[in-house]
């Protein structure tokens, strides 16, 4: 484990500082400067020659300065002749924009995936990525963990008796049978139909919910649109005013918070990928991933397996 070093972004910097905790290591020494007009600046303060670096950096809100951060974290080790560069990406931004709906439009996932290969990123490891789909737009190795078994442990004993799993689409249906798995318990799905960019509709809930508490899982809360609709169509289908949430990446922006304090949310379990800025939201339960980060970096530097983690 020595001849290794792990940087810390600005957007993670204490999920970094516990990672590096749990490795008893400290954390690389750098600067992070940004210029008046916004253009930022990174400089590395101790040697990364024929090391292995690992950069922890999520693409969180403001997600384009995050990104550009990181390239400039991976170019700088790239050109202070580190041997390997691994990203610890968290949260993937633009992982939505995986394919196009019209003719005329990007696949901005496919772009940063080129973007971090062209700067010299060898390795890429995030957590419940949005769609697994993205893994092909790299030409490198990429490492797509999951939070789902530490979730279960942490919910586990707020969840009431006669509660089911909740799909807020189709897209989700396999993360929710993983808990339903763990958890011993069945899946409900709803369908939803997009009518923009940032509004959704539930048109039908596939399954009995009549009488049931519901935990309702996803992979990030942002408007929190949709699980606030999510919400109201369970309870028109007499589902029991006792709901659970659990999503991987908490990013609350714009009305996040007024949508989903309602009297029927008990919970809502987010993990630490994105710095949490609710600090006063009782509602709010933060798990840590430095721990599974940890035992991925342990494994790497071993050549172990990391199977059993996901």
């Amino acid at each position: 484990m020595d001849n290794f070093i792990l940087f810390a972004g600005t957007a993670n910097s204490d999920l970094a500082a516990a990672v590096a905790q749990k490795l008893n290591i400290p954390l690389g020494k750098s600067l992070v400067e940004r210029f008046p007009d916004g253009e930022v600046n990174v400089r590395l303060l101790e040697s990364v020659r024929q090391k292995a670096v690992f950069i922890l950096q999520s693409t969180a809100p403001p997600v384009n300065d995050h990104l550009v951060e990181l390239l400039a974290f991976a170019d700088a080790c790239r050109r202070a002749a580190a041997t390997r560069i691994t990203a610890i990406i968290p949260y993937f931004g633009y992982a939505r924009a995986d394919k196009r709906h019209g003719r005329r439009e990007p696949i901005t996932a496919s772009m940063v995936a080129e973007v971090l290969q062209a700067v010299g990123v060898n390795h890429v490891v995030t957590l419940d990525l949005h769609t697994l789909q993205i893994e092909g737009f790299f030409r490198i190795p990429v490492d797509s963990l999951t939070a789902v078994p530490i979730f279960c442990e942490a919910i586990r004993h707020y969840l009431p008796p006669n509660f089911v799993v909740v799909s807020p689409d189709t897209g989700r249906v396999q993360m929710a049978t993983q808990y339903a798995q763990k958890l011993d318990n069945s899946v409900v799905v709803l369908h939803k139909h997009r009518t923009s960019g940032t509004e959704t509709e539930v048109t039908r809930v596939v399954g009995d919910v009549k009488g049931c508490a519901c935990l309702i899982i996803d992979d990030m809360i942002s408007t929190g649109g949709t699980l606030a609709k999510s919400i109201e169509a369970l309870l028109k289908a007499e589902a029991r005013p006792e709901i659970i949430i659990a999503a991987t990446h908490g990013l609350f922006v714009k009305e996040a918070r007024a949508k989903l304090s309602h009297p029927s949310v008990k919970a809502i379990f987010v993990t630490d990928s994105v710095t949490p800025k609710e600090t006063d939201w009782q509602q709010l339960k933060i798990v840590s991933i430095a721990p599974l980060i940890a035992t991925t970096i342990q494994r790497f530097k071993t050549d172990g397996s990391i199977s059993d983690l996901f």
